[in-house]
């Protein structure tokens, strides 16, 4: 059987997975989706609660939208603005219930490993003619499955950055578990009478950490018990809340001229020049520690520091990852905090995410390993690309057809370190 004859796998059914699913329908290329939760979109509906600052016509993938049109389906307005769960009911679901892709849908199935077949990492003689195998654990127990190609689209939810500063837990983040939630809780729902008139610590200076602390001031409204607390790495917030009315992004936008209100009005009790290395415990709560700085006893912490990509099931691949950011090398220069802080990143595809292995892409929020500013469009673009790339079609894999929008917030020295990238305009 030769390599073509074997579908391409693609790892987790979130937005860019079935995205990936219903650009390879229209190519004709036959597939087969394994997702480790019960539905489509099982990580997406842990956060649920979550207003999205990219409105509907930013979160619907272009072929994915025609596929659903032609059963029917009408797109909600492009210019409002879903929660996760809105998402996943309004169109992750429909699309997954579309019979070509339900039938290749295969839940409760969680892939464990992927390799080649007859090759471990070390092994080069007829590499690239070999299907690739993937381990996967099913409700019938571990079977082995050969794909032409792999999609990991498997996202990074749910491998949240540790709040200590050295990139391992903190001494004692393991120890008081229990009082620490990673990422953005469901603070004015599930999980309001686990923060209701307590203190409670937000690690972090991103957009998940801004969600968490309008819903904890909101629910300190209502039960004025709750104390906000928050602590960023940096010396200052200056440049925190992005571009306020200049972002392209309304809600975008929005969110951080919240939080910089909430802090001016005292609602908000901020700690700078926090790098987290110990959590204690006493009479009167947790205490975080940043060197010899000690922050105020809290009753639990919410740590949303970001998150970063589970490589463990790729092992036996050969990948070539940036050793900083862990996202495929030739994306790393554009996505770089450490040198790239517009929020926007120059379209790429299918020549920018491939590997050695020829034939697996990690595509999505994975792909961009432990950087930040992800947008959904862009993992779209990125699927659009890498499909084309397989079906042969180089001329549609190399074009750019995304236009992603500005912060309205770039720095000089940014700016002029991006230039080639146009990182700003």
């Amino acid at each position: 059987m030769r390599i073509n004859d074997h579908p391409v796998a693609i790892i987790g059914a979130g937005p860019v997975g079935l995205s990936a699913a219903a650009h390879l329908l229209d190519r004709g290329i036959p597939f087969v989706v394994f997702e480790a939760g019960d539905q489509s979109g099982a990580s997406l509906n842990q956060w649920g609660h979550v207003r999205m600052f990219s409105p509907w016509g930013y979160n619907i993938d272009k072929k994915a939208g025609e596929l659903l049109a032609q059963s029917g389906w009408v797109a909600p307005p492009s210019d409002a603005y879903p929660t996760g769960r809105e998402l996943l009911a309004q169109y992750l679901q429909p699309l997954s219930e579309l019979a070509p892709i339900k039938r290749c849908l295969k839940t409760h199935h969680r892939v464990m490993a992927v390799s080649r077949v007859g090759h471990d990492v070390m092994r080069s003689q007829d590499r690239a003619a070999a299907p690739f195998l993937l381990r996967v654990s099913g409700p019938d127990g571990e079977r082995d499955v050969r794909a032409r190609a792999v999609i990991d689209a498997s996202g990074t939810w749910n491998t949240p950055n540790w709040m200590g500063a050295h990139g391992i837990p903190a001494l004692g983040e393991e120890r008081f578990a229990a009082q620490i939630a990673y990422g953005i809780p469901d603070i004015l729902g599930d999980a309001r009478q686990r923060y209701a008139n307590r203190r409670v610590l937000v690690i972090g200076g991103g957009h998940s950490a801004f969600n968490a602390l309008q819903d904890l001031v909101e629910l300190a409204s209502i039960e004025p018990g709750t104390r906000v607390y928050w602590a960023i790495r940096g010396a200052s917030t200056d440049r925190l809340f992005g571009g306020g009315e200049n972002d392209q992004l309304e809600e975008r936008g929005r969110l951080g001229t919240t939080v910089k209100k909430l802090l001016d009005e005292g609602r908000i009790v901020l700690f700078t020049g926090v790098d987290v290395d110990r959590v204690s415990d006493s009479d009167e709560g947790l205490t975080v520690h940043s060197g010899v700085k000690a922050l105020a006893p809290v009753d639990e912490i919410v740590v949303a520091t970001g998150f970063r990509p589970d490589l463990r099931l790729m092992a036996e691949l050969r990948l070539e990852l940036d050793p900083a950011t862990q996202s495929p090398i030739r994306l790393a220069p554009m996505i770089d905090p450490n040198v790239h802080s517009c929020g926007t990143v120059r379209p790429h595809g299918a020549s920018e995410l491939g590997h050695p292995d020829e034939g697996v892409f990690v595509v999505g929020m994975k792909s961009y390993g432990r950087a930040p500013t992800f947008l959904m469009l862009t993992g779209y673009e990125q699927v659009r690309s890498v499909v084309a790339a397989l079906a042969g079609d180089l001329e549609a894999a190399k074009r750019v057809e995304l236009v992603l929008p500005e912060t309205g917030v770039c720095n000089t020295q940014v700016r002029r370190a991006s230039a080639e990238a146009k990182c700003c305009t």
